[in-house]
């Protein structure tokens, strides 16, 4: 199991979302304990962060320590043209 860490900037960003979408990320993240065995997860290249998750409208971005089983959520934000 991996523990789920989030950064300031990722919870501040979380709690301006209406609540329906709030409950749909936080579901999909507590699924991240799981990594690397995940579904809607993509490695990113190229990007400030290690990986992205896949929620509706919605991206997570985060890095994952897979040696030390930690999760770091960075962002979540609404995917645009300039998500990545």
């Amino acid at each position: 199991m991996n523990s789920i860490n989030w950064t300031p900037k990722a919870t501040k960003q979380a709690r301006k979302l209406d609540r329906p979408a709030r409950l749909q990320i936080l579901d999909a993240v507590e699924s991240l304990s799981t990594m690397p065995d995940c579904q809607n997860v993509k490695a990113l290249t190229d990007h400030r962060y290690g990986y992205r998750l896949r929620v509706g409208n919605y991206r997570v971005l985060f890095d994952w320590d897979g040696a030390i089983k930690i999760v770091d959520i960075q962002e979540v934000r609404k995917r645009d043209e300039r998500t990545y």
